[in-house]
């Protein structure tokens, strides 16, 4: 790694000052200790980066792909890179040597925006049939309990520099998992529930009522195409505010909304990744 670092300053200082934006998300809880320390790891390798920063709930690799999906399919400054860290070593059940954990990847969008991080889940689930390249990073996948901070942020710089021999062997496809259908994909601040099922896929007529099933509670909403038109008090079950159109093929998400109040709060705080059923 000292190798890299030293390139990556080379490059630094050859290329000068250079807005980037880099939207870093993981599951360290919002406030926590563990986003300074990546910021200031990550400042300290790329200069000019402008970090932003999005939490996701602890382990949650699907809100981590939601997000990231959302953030790189939709247009971003030049430049953009997606570095997140949500990594619940579940790739292998038994006890591991060094802290060694899921492997850390990379994806160049059509967007243009470049997405670095650890490959776990469904992280690249949502971006893995529209991504222009998917290849392993060339960085170590052990040495520290805290990689995002210790090992990832010096190769996510050597990528984000353009070294040559950052980069490794290709990720197919098929080798990522898809994405789960009929899922809450992620939670917002104000307890909308974002979810996996596309919006082209729901055959209820405006104003119907149909009865959604989320772990061991049902609740009534009511067929929308736009949020806010239902009455206060009511679950909305309409189109969201997420999506992206990637090769002119738009897609869409399914949310429930409940307006004036919590979605979230209304089906018993559902973790993200709870099935969804439509009765």
């Amino acid at each position: 790694m000292q190798r890299i670092a030293l390139k990556v300053w080379q490059v630094v200082e050859e290329l000068g000052e250079s807005y980037m934006l880099v939207h870093i998300i993981a599951d360290y809880g919002f406030g926590d200790l563990a986003f300074a320390e990546v910021v200031q790891r990550v400042k300290f390798y790329l200069p000019d980066a402008e970090p932003i920063l999005t939490p996701v709930p602890a382990f949650a690799t699907l809100a981590a792909g939601f997000c990231l999906a959302q953030l790189g399919l939709n247009d971003a400054p030049a430049g953009t890179i997606i570095y997140h860290n949500v990594a619940p070593r579940e790739d292998d059940s038994r006890s591991r040597a060094g802290n060694a954990g899921e492997r850390l990847a990379f994806a160049r969008l059509p967007t243009g925006v470049r997405v670095i991080g650890v490959n776990a889940g469904y992280a690249f689930s949502f971006v893995r049939d529209a991504a222009a390249e998917i290849r392993w990073a060339a960085v170590s996948a052990s040495g520290s309990q805290f990689r995002s901070r210790d090992l990832f942020p010096q190769a996510a710089a050597a990528i984000a520099l353009g070294q040559p021999d950052a980069l490794t062997e290709e990720i197919l496809p098929s080798d990522l998992p898809q994405v789960p259908s009929n899922c809450i994909a992620y939670i917002d601040g104000y307890g909308n529930l974002k979810t996996t099922i596309l919006s082209q896929s729901i055959k209820a007529s405006e104003g119907n009522t149909v009865r959604i099933r989320i772990g061991e509670l049902e609740q009534e909403a009511i067929a929308s195409d736009g949020s806010f038109a239902v009455e206060p008090g009511k679950l909305a079950f309409a189109p969201g505010s997420s999506g992206w159109i990637v090769q002119g093929q738009p897609t869409s998400w399914m949310e429930l909304f409940l307006r004036g109040g919590n979605a979230w709060e209304k089906f018993g705080r559902p973790e993200v990744g709870t099935r969804i059923q439509i009765l």
